[in-house]
């Protein structure tokens, strides 16, 4: 869950209140033996399993979205409901999106994190992407222009230092909004794929839009986001063989155009976390103004 501000504290127990409820509603046969898990930055989450069930519950943490993610249950609600039965997501069990403590409780997917073999991640985006548009979620930044005024509003939200320094990396030329209405994940990291075998899915669902798919193709790309979740970036192959991998040339070729808005933003995004204490996120910071600058030789 990499929209988080902040990485939240595992606890061992998940509401009182909330599993007496789950169980007087059916959903839970018995005291559950719940396991945090600490594999998300932004709420809390537990494994709740007995002898006839295995559920993730998770509880939304208000405050956390950030500029470049959201953290909104009514979307995930929404998409986990479209998405039932198609193999890309987690199978809604109960939740409640409006409740002054969001949560929602779903099957635990059983598999790992991905952290090889990109044309799986390639794969698994491109179901998403030819799936219907999901109702009422909101529309991504399109094109140059929206990604340079959602970059410039993440910098207007840094220490001056470091947001003067990434203005001046900022990328010539434009390319033109796509005007597609795709529905997009918008947080594709390693760690929201789970894969199974040669099957994978896409936990986490709290920040998809609706627009151009390059945009899912540019977080699962970013060296930033690969090095917070996997502990590196994807190598040249790793994204000639994710590019191969996707089935749409065009969509490839606008990630490609775009390529250089996206490291921008990314690092802008890197910087906005760094400047909120959180270091994890220098490297990825670094990272990402490398790759900018080789597309801005006169900044270097």
């Amino acid at each position: 869950m990499p929209g988080a501000s902040t990485l939240t504290s595992p606890e061992p127990q998940p509401p009182a209140g909330l599993t007496a409820r789950l169980r007087q509603s059916g959903h839970l046969a018995a005291d559950p033996d719940p396991v945090p898990l600490a594999g998300g930055r932004t709420n809390r989450v537990w494994r709740l399993r007995g002898k006839l069930y295995d559920l993730v519950l998770k509880l939304y943490v208000s405050e956390g979205a950030t500029p470049l993610f959201a953290n909104d249950p009514a979307r995930e609600a929404a998409c986990l409901a479209a998405l039932s039965g198609c193999g890309l997501a987690p199978e809604r069990v109960a939740g409640d999106a409006g409740a002054t403590h969001p949560w929602v409780l779903y099957r635990h997917l059983p598999g790992a994190h991905w952290v090889s073999g990109a044309g799986t991640a390639a794969r698994l985006l491109a179901r998403v992407h030819a799936h219907g548009p999901v109702v009422g979620l909101p529309a991504a930044p399109d094109g140059s222009a929206e990604i340079t005024r959602q970059t410039l509003e993440i910098l207007s939200l840094c220490h001056p230092s470091g947001a003067d320094e990434l203005r001046r990396l900022q990328p010539g030329g434009s390319v033109s909004p796509s005007g597609q209405c795709r529905l997009l994940h918008g947080d594709p990291v390693p760690g929201n794929i789970v894969v199974q075998g040669d099957q994978a899915a896409l936990i986490d669902w709290q920040c998809p839009a609706l627009g151009d798919p390059a945009g899912d193709l540019a977080i699962f790309a970013s060296p930033a986001m690969q090095q917070v979740y996997r502990g590196t970036p994807l190598s040249n192959a790793e994204i000639d063989a994710f590019l191969r991998a996707y089935p749409e040339r065009a969509t490839a070729d606008r990630f490609l155009a775009l390529r250089p808005w996206y490291h921008w933003r990314m690092a802008a995004y890197c910087q906005y976390q760094v400047d909120c204490g959180h270091r994890d996120y220098a490297e990825g910071l670094a990272l990402e103004r490398a790759a900018l600058r080789c597309y801005a030789p006169s900044a270097r």
